[in-house]
């Protein structure tokens, strides 16, 4: 058995590079998506730069939601800058290759950033229901302690982007070297090796499923919670101001969960390479451009400048 592996083992081509595929063939077709994707990303710099400027400068917004979402703003600026320059690159030259260490960085950066989102996420929402349910209290359980300690804790997307990005690159490479993909992603590169990926792709939908089911529990008992107190507010208005300081965030939980979860928590047999390529584009470029409008355009009518008040409403 073993001389046997030794055999195959050194019959396998050692991988040092990977070719990326661009969306299409067709230069006008290339040319015209470089521009958008250049145009989205600069967009999603700027918006996402803007806030975490507005929040640093502003003493009004030195609160525990907008610390958060500092955070979230700059995971943001993160995630697109791992895939959109390599992106636009293969889009526009000739050279489409992405060394063996890059695509295993890549990887590894893109897994972390979003297990670190998902989390961050569910700190949001508790943060929320701490706001909304303990309002005399909120300002004493949310300690600068306890946020940076949260803010910390988000960091657990390091073990499991270790865990994934050690596995995956684990395997032998002897096929192909080309990922049908404009970026490493971990279907795509699974596709490649020619030893046996059953045991990834078990761990790989484990680790993913246990990630998005503990803070999908955490937002939903959150927000459970949250609707409770809200209902029992007497004033319309009232309640329709304690919901206004959810919106924001349920918006945000509702399009990167559902593009995760689709992505993610499926069986590999279902992938399909195309349609998931559309899918990528959208958590990894499209997401983190629309996340500060969702949350500026609750705080359009001063810019992020809304003094306190209720802290409730903070």
């Amino acid at each position: 058995y073993f001389l046997s592996l030794k055999m195959e083992k050194d019959n396998i081509t050692e991988t040092k590079e990977f070719y990326l595929i661009e969306l299409s063939d067709v230069p006008e077709v290339r040319i015209s998506l470089f521009l958008v994707f250049l145009l989205i990303y600069l967009i999603t710099l700027a918006g996402n730069g803007a806030i975490i400027l507005a929040i640093a400068r502003e003493v009004q917004l030195q609160t525990p939601m907008y610390f958060f979402l500092s955070n979230l703003s700059f995971l943001d600026i993160l995630s697109p800058t791992v895939t959109v320059p390599k992106m636009l690159q293969v889009f526009m030259s000739e050279d489409k290759t992405i060394s063996f260490a890059g695509c295993v960085l890549q990887l590894f950066l893109l897994i972390d950033f979003v297990g670190t989102e998902v989390f961050l996420l569910a700190v949001m929402a508790y943060d929320r229901y701490v706001a909304i349910c303990s309002p005399l209290h909120y300002t004493n359980i949310m300690s600068t302690r306890l946020c940076m300690q949260l803010a910390a804790g988000a960091i657990c997307g390091i073990v499991n982007s270790t865990v994934h990005t050690v596995f995956i690159f684990s395997l032998s490479f002897c096929n192909s070297n080309v990922i049908n993909h404009f970026f490493c992603d971990t279907p795509p590169i699974l596709k490649l090796s020619c030893s046996d990926t059953h045991t990834i792709d078990i761990l790989h939908f484990i680790l993913s499923t246990i990630i998005a089911l503990t803070t999908f529990v955490i937002i939903l008992v959150s927000y459970m919670y949250i609707l409770l107190a809200i209902l029992k507010i007497r004033s319309p208005q009232g309640q329709q101001k304690a919901f206004s300081t959810c919106a924001s965030h349920l918006t945000a939980v509702a399009i990167f969960y559902g593009t995760i979860i689709f992505m993610y928590l499926r069986p590999s047999s279902s992938f399909s390479m195309d349609q998931d390529k559309i899918v990528s584009l959208f958590y990894t470029l499209v997401i983190p451009m629309l996340n500060p409008l969702i949350y500026s355009l609750r705080n359009k009518d001063n810019a992020f400048l809304r003094m306190k008040g209720n802290i409730s409403l903070n």
